[in-house]
């Protein structure tokens, strides 16, 4: 195994699917020169030069509209908007054209388009910098939406959603982007699926990219309690992984959903409801959702009231071991 940090798993990663296929092209907003404002795409022009890694215009609409065509023709683009809320300009594009080419073909044309989305607060940024608009997109049937939270996942998941022919929506927590972890020999499982970080059994605490790591240190801090946490990466938002989320709950009787988005529709409400549905004799407590409030995201200098923390985390816990 080696060290390194989310940001350069990504890399890595796209390195490795680029040398495995040669119709894998990067395209986005400064991924070139630069590297990307995060620099997760450093050196790749250097190394495959200006026709695989292809400074764009800053224009998502025209980058996507591009994506399109290449895809037609065989190609499998990877494009990085450069911040999440940029995203919206190409938002017709993925959820009109980019989500429904193959089922309106009837699987005849593949959309093999992997949409990197650097999300999430953290970072003392403004708005359009700091979004969680995951929901849009696992809303849409013809998408799927992953997330990673670690090195491992980003090095192996960015290859795997890269060799998949339906579109995938690929959304990197860019606070933990400097983030070190181990990473391993291959993937652990398939695209689509959760891991279960830590055991436990008085309750599950169910999150995804940035509050993957505030839910491992929720778990730690309950430990000392006498409490036991578990703790699911879902790494997948659509589809979700059902029985890895049921299986937990089940034997828990607890869960607690925790995300930076809007707890309002965000995917909070569907896993809840999920539960509810198919594990409702086995809960012991509603399920309770942590999420950032239902407000347009704050000035940085306040966003850390907004964000869910530890502290908010623990509360929800202790809510729901009270019932």
């Amino acid at each position: 195994m080696s060290q390194t940090t989310l940001a350069k798993g990504i890399t890595s990663g796209l390195r490795a699917a680029m040398d495995k296929d040669p119709k894998v092209v990067l395209m986005g907003e400064d991924i070139g020169k630069l590297g990307g404002v995060f620099r997760v795409t450093e050196g790749l022009q250097k190394d495959f030069g200006e026709d695989r890694v292809i400074d764009t215009p800053l224009a998502e609409a025209g980058i996507l509209g591009t994506a399109i065509g290449m895809a037609l023709r065989g190609y499998r683009p990877v494009v990085e908007i450069q911040f999440d809320g940029f995203v919206y300009p190409a938002f017709d594009h993925i959820v009109s054209q980019v989500a429904k080419l193959r089922a309106r073909s009837l699987g005849y044309v593949k959309m093999p388009i992997v949409i990197r989305i650097p999300f999430g607060g953290g970072i003392g940024a403004v708005e359009h910098h700091s979004e969680s608009n995951e929901a849009y997109f696992a809303h849409t049937a013809g998408l799927k939406v992953v997330v990673c939270s670690n090195a491992h996942d980003a090095h192996w998941m960015i290859q795997q959603a890269v060799e998949t022919d339906d579109p995938v929506v690929f959304y990197e927590p860019k606070r933990r982007y400097w983030d070190k972890g181990e990473v391993g020999p291959g993937p652990d499982g398939a695209l689509g699926s959760a891991r279960v970080l830590r055991e436990g059994t008085d309750l599950t605490l169910l999150a995804y990219g940035p509050m993957v790591k505030t839910c491992l240190q929720a778990a730690q801090a309950a430990e000392e309690e006498g409490r036991s946490l578990e703790v699911i990466d879902l790494r997948s938002l659509s589809p979700l992984d059902e029985p890895a989320i049921l299986g937990s709950v089940r034997k828990t009787g607890r869960a607690v959903v925790v995300h930076e988005a809007s707890t309002f529709l965000g995917l909070g409400s569907e896993i809840s409801a999920l539960i509810t549905e198919h594990a409702f004799y086995h809960l012991e407590a509603p399920v309770l959702r942590v999420g950032g409030y239902n407000v347009p995201y704050p000035p940085s200098r306040i966003e850390e009231e907004f964000l869910p923390d530890l502290d908010r985390v623990l509360d929800a816990v202790d809510r729901s071991l009270a019932y």
